[in-house]
């Protein structure tokens, strides 16, 4: 029996079925904690934005332009390796045919 799929985020967290996912969309991903600008290069140059909360915590968003799902996976991949807690992925924009 196959596993329900957990969206969050709404429909467009997740590719609806006939999507491909070789298409480039843009992306927003906030993680919990901070995450340092010279890593942009590992993050696809992703644009890195830290925000400060008045009682000490800690977000950072990253917004940016992705070629494909791979380069995606690759992002999610790096902030793992980090040990960084993803809060949300939030695709903004998906390339037409």
């Amino acid at each position: 029996m196959a596993k329900p799929r957990r969206e969050s985020g709404g429909d467009k967290a997740l590719p609806q079925k006939g999507q491909p996912m070789e298409k480039a969309a843009a992306y927003r991903i906030r993680v919990d904690g901070e995450v340092a600008k010279n890593w942009a290069d590992r993050l696809e140059d992703m644009r890195i934005t830290t925000y400060r909360s008045d009682d000490g915590q800690v977000e950072t968003m990253l917004e940016g332009r992705l070629r494909d799902q791979a380069a995606l996976a690759g992002v999610l991949e790096t902030l793992y390796e980090l040990h960084l807690v993803v809060l949300s992925v939030e695709c903004l924009e998906r390339e037409h045919d």
